[in-house]
């Protein structure tokens, strides 16, 4: 009876440890899917974040896929309102805006605001900074946060392969 038990147990935590994978291993898996994407891409971030101003304040910007598809998202602000704005990664033009008005988006949007409304320097400023400090890599997202009361961009680049996160006063 006993073995069966134990049997039964191992069976479980086996199938629990091998249902998903590691939070770390779908990270690289993006990781690479976004990688292999961005050789399609001829904007910069930093130009996506300057086209993307007429629609308002830039909040943050990543490069990611989305279906399947690489895009460019902008988040901006205008007034009280926010938008994603999706960036033609070929052309630099704006491809789309769509308002953002609840959700897991709406909250990410609030606290990104949160962290500008304390900056002095724009995201623009900061992912270029970044790009001139880590030649030959290409910036793939620049998100605003407050740490310990102070507006900060966490930047993520990426050259080939190699990933990395730094981040950047908006003091």
């Amino acid at each position: 009876m006993k073995t069966t038990a134990i049997v039964v147990a191992l069976a479980a935590a086996a199938a629990w440890m091998f249902a998903a994978p590691p939070a770390w291993a779908s990270d690289e898996k993006e990781h690479a899917e976004l990688a292999k994407a961005l050789k399609d891409a001829k904007v910069p971030l930093e130009r996506g974040l300057s086209a993307s101003a007429k629609e308002g304040k830039p909040i943050s910007a990543k490069y990611e896929v989305e279906d399947g598809k690489l895009q460019l998202s902008v988040y901006t602000m205008k007034g009280d309102k926010f938008s994603e704005v999706i960036v033609d990664h070929k052309t630099g033009k704006v491809a789309k805006t769509e308002p953002i008005t609840s959700g897991d988006d709406l909250a990410a949007a609030e606290a990104q605001r949160e962290a500008m409304a304390k900056a002095k320097r724009s995201l623009d400023a900061a992912a270029s900074a970044a790009a001139k400090e880590n030649k030959g890599f290409r910036v793939v997202s620049v998100m605003p946060a407050l740490k310990d009361g102070h507006p900060v961009a966490d930047v993520t680049l990426v050259k080939g392969e190699e990933w990395k996160t730094v981040s950047e006063t908006l003091e």
